[in-house]
Formats: C-alpha cells, structure tokens, sequence
C-alpha cells in the first residue's frame, strides 16, 4: 500500500493498526534525524535513544498531520521529531548553561594565568582575577572534577597522532548551525567557498556525510578509525566551517 493509500486509511478509521503501519513507513526518518543529532551531543547519549525520544514525536505528527493542507509529511514532522529528542536530552543533563559557562570562564583564566605564574599559581590568585571568593571557586573546581571536564585550550592526541584541541569539540551554545545559516540566506555560493577554505580532511569528513549520506559507522569503515574518532573529526570540521562562515559574513 503507498502512502496516500495509508494515510487516507488512517484519517478514515484511526485505528492503531493503520497508525502503526505509519510508524514503521516512516522511522527511517527518525533514524536519519537521529544520526544527525548525535554527533552533537555528548557521547553519553547513545543514537538508539534518540530514536525512542524521536519516535514520540512522530507519533505526536501522524496523529495531528492533516495531508489535506499540501504540506509534505517529512517537512511537517522533521522539527517535532527532532524537538523530542532535544527536549528528553535536556532533561537528563542538569548542568544549567549559566553554570557551563561559568566553567569555561575559570577554565580560560586558569590558563591565562598559569602561563605568567606557572606551577606557582595559587586557587586565591584565579579567585581574585575572576572577582569571586576563594569558596564559590573551590564549588566550581568540585562540579568541574564530577564533571571531568576539560580546558578548552586543553589537546590531546588522538588515535592517527593528531593533536586535536577540546575547544575544536564543543559546539556553540548560542551560534546558529552554519547549514542553517546558508539555507536561510540562500548562499550556496558562499557554502562552497567556506568548505573550500577547509583541509582536505575536513573536506572529506563533510562530503562523506552530507553528500554521500554516510553514517558515522560507515565513514570510520572508509577511514579506518573508530566511530567516536569520525564523531570528533565531524564536530571539529563542523566547527571550521561556523568560523569560516561568520569571518564570510
């Protein structure tokens, strides 16, 4: 049965057998949301749970999805699918943004500071330098060992022997995704001069996941590394890209 068949069986019957035949008609596309997501979060959060957050929301869309108002399902339901899955990530991490930014804030004067005193510099000296007292340090230095967070100058070398920085891993909190950004602008052109000021691993990282649709699994096979080292190298190349684009802009 096609789609215009099935949906028009379940709009006429609502029953869950219809509904359920929906489901399955369409969760390839909850797994291609989902994949896509991943490399965004944390490593904590597995892709097999994103797909159980992202199937909520599509069950949400077929039951208030109306084919009558010439919207395609796929474009109706991608925001609500990926909607879910953000709002049940959310909910699991309790870090509060205020306080991740406070972090990164001790972290980067930490750093600043070391390089002057060295081995020398004392926890009164980073509290002084960032106007808090000695306390509300040592409250932030406890949620960053829970935490094992990392500074964002911080490298470490990764499984080739590339120093890879942790600053390059962490996606912008507040900036917009530079697909994102091209699609509302309309700047095809000015996507393909962005990716073109990349390296070629960069390059190739990007081509094999947007062009070719590669997984993540798919592209480590390709590469020969691990699947959490093309997470890193995506999210690292995704990161070059946002700069070229905001120094484009």
């Amino acid at each position: 049965m096609n789609r215009d068949k099935l949906w028009e069986e379940y709009k006429r019957k609502r029953n869950n057998e219809a509904r359920e035949r929906l489901i399955l008609t369409y969760l390839p596309l909850v797994k291609k949301i989902s994949g896509r997501l991943a490399v965004r979060l944390p490593h904590s959060v597995s892709q097999e749970d994103l797909e159980g957050y992202g199937i909520i929301g599509l069950i949400e869309s077929i039951e208030k999805y109306d084919p009558n108002h010439g919207v395609s399902f796929e474009n109706f339901a991608y925001r609500r699918i990926r909607g879910a899955m953000i709002d049940e990530v959310r909910k699991q991490f309790w870090l509060p943004r205020t306080l991740w930014h406070k972090l990164q804030r001790v972290n980067a004067e930490r750093e600043r500071l070391r390089k002057i005193h060295g081995d020398n510099l004392t926890d009164e000296q980073v509290a002084a330098a960032l106007n808090i007292n000695i306390t509300d340090l040592h409250k932030l230095a406890n949620y960053y060992n829970q935490l094992n967070i990392h500074s964002l100058d911080e490298t470490y070398t990764a499984a080739d022997g590339e120093p890879v920085r942790w600053g390059d891993l962490l996606s912008d909190p507040v900036g917009s995704d530079p697909l994102d950004v091209i699609e509302q602008q309309d700047g095809k052109r000015i996507l393909v001069e962005a990716v073109d000021a990349l390296t070629e691993k960069d390059r190739l990282i990007l081509a094999l996941y947007y062009q070719e649709n590669l997984t993540l699994k798919e592209i480590g096979s390709v590469l020969e590394v691990s699947e959490s080292r093309v997470s890193q190298l995506h999210t690292r190349a995704m990161s070059r890209l946002r700069q070229k684009l905001k120094e484009m802009f």
